[in-house]
């Protein structure tokens, strides 16, 4: 018989020590999970145009430019490459300055990108004169086609002449 309601006890005292089922509250709003796809689209080809200005160096010049580039984004980083070309206002004289930059950059958020800059630059005027480019820049997205930019260069003459600086502002048309 002690065998018997020691049995019975055992089977209707099992089932309380098992867990607490879980439950979820009715009532409880979704939590919004954050999509990364909701920012601007960086990669792809871009025509822009920009006022430059430049200083130092052997002269002094201010002039318009336009680029066309490509870009790639993965994850939170971009590269990219750039080719543009401004006429220039020097010293009453007027000349073509061209220019071919590769750009690496990070998000900073969805809308804000900060990248470095380098490559080539070459006088298309009557004097030949080339330079190697070093810098960065600032980009924002303000919707998905269009981004402004603020951009400087360091000039870095072959030749060996006084190296100049290069300020540019921007925008970019992305398609």
């Amino acid at each position: 018989m002690r065998a018997a309601i020691a049995l019975a006890t055992l089977i209707m005292t099992a089932p309380a020590m098992a867990a607490d089922p879980i439950t979820v509250p009715l009532g409880m709003a979704d939590v919004p999970i954050h999509d990364s796809a909701t920012g601007p689209d960086w990669s792809g080809f871009y025509a822009g145009v920009y006022g430059v200005g430049q200083l130092g160096g052997d002269a002094e010049a201010v002039g318009l430019g336009v680029s066309l580039g490509y870009n790639a984004a993965l994850e939170f980083v971009l590269v990219g490459a750039e080719v543009s070309v401004q006429g220039l206002a020097v010293e009453g004289d007027t000349t073509a300055y061209g220019q071919l930059l590769g750009r690496a950059g990070v998000f900073v958020s969805d809308e804000v990108m900060v990248y470095a800059a380098g490559g080539y630059g070459l006088q298309l005027g009557t004097t030949a004169e080339d330079a190697f480019l070093l810098g960065g820049g600032v980009e924002l997205a303000l919707n998905d086609d269009v981004t402004l930019r603020g951009q400087y260069l360091r000039e870095l003459p072959n030749n060996g002449g006084d190296a100049g600086n290069q300020f540019s502002l921007g925008a970019n048309f992305h398609f």
